[in-house]
């Protein structure tokens, strides 16, 4: 790797067990359930229920979960096997483009109730649990449902996103009375209390799935939104279910990287890297004009093949052998040219900034679990029922309203994705369990931590804190870090640069490193978290 001084933290290592969440108290949860005999998939669930208390923009039970999960001893090459779970919600069965057309909508608006899927958090974990886990899932709420009623002091980063959407907090009664304090965002170190949250989770701690699928909550949340002119109703409720699922892959240098299958995106991250892998990146500065610039166009020829085939495969026709094939990747890297940005390729993505939790887990018997869980935009609707105090996702705004277009909303699809779990394989052994959060960057991220470690020799520190780009909404949107040579040398291509507002996502990673017994975590300094081992 060039000489490049990166800024951070050290890479956490143990041999007994690791976990790296976007949050300090779910990092230490992981840790303690790990300690305390839980596994990696116990360990994950008790983490991101307690995000979901302390980091209630990113996510909660009110959003959505995906899941990859290697059991210990793991090896493809011999017939083991990687597990993919997909937790995310459906359209109502109510709910069609003809009826928000006739209400004058040609999209789906980010806080109307029509952009809420039915939650897939809840039931995802309740099956990985009942799969894969050790202990009960009621005890691995508790953490959560203790700083629920008792409090948690709010950290820097979550204080500022809190206060960014004082707005949209404030425009519905029920979420102003929840979750703000005093009638304004809680302040940085303030203790913040979420008693309704607190009595879904002993509901859900003493019923399962049920107790947030049936029963009071539901009747609750359904009685809410359909006040508001939603189409939602119990039978939607009761009916959602994840579902196990094999995941997709391709190679990269000498890893195979493994990801859900669509209605996520994970297949646009296996594009990226197949349009990469024509490319000698390690010639180049890792922070460098040409690397930006392959990687900027690498995304934007990736995400007009999203826009045109990625949605719900049970209601559209997604050409996955296409999309994973070397062909593919080798026709859509001829039209890159180093020495100048291409002109528009196609559609282009939207606004970069939704926010999510990623987290990784690898114990001590060798379970690797890559965990993520949303809302969608920050705090998802922000709507909440009166009893519950569960902030709704927004998902169903990523629906298009258009008859015809392979994305367009029907009853009980699911829209287009964008969290992407992630794991790499080497000689068919978990090798890297890792995330990068940030709504539509999620691709962009894994490709640039990946070929960070792989091409830059990077640890999975300096991978993480390593200044990122992202070309979206036609922008080249760098991050502070990148240097005001290397943007004019972009703009000297071609691209159109704005200064981001706001870092690009945030990441985690575990690295099992089997030669020398050891576990190498790593936790992004965009967000709190942090990453622990033992």
């Amino acid at each position: 790797m060039r000489d490049l001084h990166l800024p951070g933290r050290s890479v956490a290592m143990g041999r007994h067990g690791a976990a790296a969440t976007s949050h300090s108290l779910a990092t230490v949860t992981a840790i303690e359930i790990l300690k305390r005999g839980g596994n990696a998939t116990d360990a994950a669930i008790a983490a991101c229920a307690v995000q979901g208390v302390v980091e209630p923009g990113s996510t909660g039970i009110g959003g959505d979960n995906f899941v990859l999960y290697a059991p210990a001893g793991t090896n493809t090459k011999k017939g083991g096997k990687v597990y993919g779970l997909n937790g995310s919600g459906r359209a109502p069965k109510g709910l069609t483009a003809d009826l928000l057309i006739k209400q004058g909508l040609n999209e789906i608006p980010l806080t109307s109730p029509h952009a809420v899927t039915i939650p897939g958090a809840v039931d995802a974990w309740a099956k990985l649990n009942a799969k894969f886990g050790k202990m009960p899932l009621g005890e691995l709420l508790q953490p959560a449902i203790k700083f629920a009623e008792e409090g948690f002091p709010v950290t820097e980063r979550v204080s500022t996103d809190w206060r960014r959407n004082e707005a949209k907090l404030k425009a519905d009664a029920n979420t102003a009375r929840m979750w703000l304090k005093d009638g304004r965002p809680p302040q940085f170190g303030e203790t913040f209390r979420e008693p309704e949250h607190a009595k879904v989770l002993r509901e859900i701690a003493a019923k399962g799935r049920d107790g947030f699928y049936t029963g009071w909550v539901a009747d609750d949340i359904v009685t809410y939104l359909r006040g508001l002119g939603a189409t939602h109703t119990l039978e939607d409720f009761a009916t959602q279910e994840a579902f196990w699922v094999d995941p997709i892959a391709t190679r990269y240098k000498d890893v195979e990287i493994l990801e859900i299958p669509p209605n996520g995106v994970g297949i646009i991250t296996l594009l990226m890297l197949n349009i990469l892998s024509g490319f000698d990146l390690s010639k180049y500065d890792p922070v460098g004009v040409e690397r930006f610039h392959i990687e900027a166009e690498a995304t934007r020829l990736a995400f007009q093949a999203r826009d045109l085939y990625v949605a719900d495969p049970a209601f559209a026709d997604v050409p996955m052998q296409k999309l994973l094939s070397m062909d593919f990747a080798d026709e859509l890297r001829g039209r890159i040219d180093l020495k100048k940005a291409m002109n528009p390729p196609g559609p282009v993505g939207g606004q970069s900034y939704r926010d999510t939790v990623y987290l990784s887990v690898v114990d001590e018997e060798g379970n690797a679990c890559s965990f993520i869980n949303s809302l969608f935009w920050p705090y998802g609707t922000a709507l909440t029922s009166p009893k519950t105090g569960v902030l709704l996702q927004n998902r169903g705004a990523g629906f298009k309203v258009e008859p015809g277009h392979l994305n367009c909303v029907e009853p009980c699809k699911r829209p287009l994705h964008t969290i992407i779990p992630a794991m790499a394989l080497k000689d068919g052994q978990p090798w890297l369990s890792f995330g990068v959060m940030g709504g539509g960057f999620q691709p962009v991220g894994q490709s640039h931590v990946l070929t960070n470690i792989l091409d830059f020799g990077m640890n999975v520190q300096e991978a993480i804190d390593c200044p990122r780009g992202f070309h979206t909404a036609g922008k080249f949107e760098a991050e502070r870090g990148i240097r005001e040579d290397v943007l004019l040398g972009l703009a000297n291509l071609g691209h159109e640069i704005k200064q981001a507002e706001m870092p690009h996502g945030g990441g985690q990673a575990i690295l099992i490193d089997r030669a020398n017994g050891v576990l190498q975590a790593g936790s992004d300094p965009r967000k709190d978290g942090c990453a622990l081992a033992y």
